[in-house]
């Protein structure tokens, strides 16, 4: 009966022990998924600010093409159709 009480008790204390420490592995374990979380939204909005960067990046270059395109044109046209008097 006293080995048996004697082994219920180590049985208990063991218990304690892995509770004790499972709950710290929580503790880390939250921590991590915390740290984890933020990283993620800095990067869901570094992704955000280089996607806006790349849109307007590709609009200053599709003015500028227009821009290029419209000097090229202009060359194009004759200088003397664009001095004829309008009737």
């Amino acid at each position: 009966m006293w080995q048996q009480i004697a082994e219920w008790v180590k049985w208990l204390f063991q218990l304690t022990h892995e509770t004790r420490m499972n709950r710290e592995d929580i503790k880390d374990l939250r921590q991590e998924v915390k740290e984890l979380s933020t990283m993620v939204q800095r990067l869901a909005y570094e992704i955000h600010r280089v996607t806006e960067k790349d849109d307007h990046e590709r609009e200053k270059l599709q003015l500028k093409l227009d821009n290029q395109l419209l000097r090229f044109e202009r060359r194009l046209t004759p200088e003397s159709a664009e001095r004829e008097p309008k009737e």
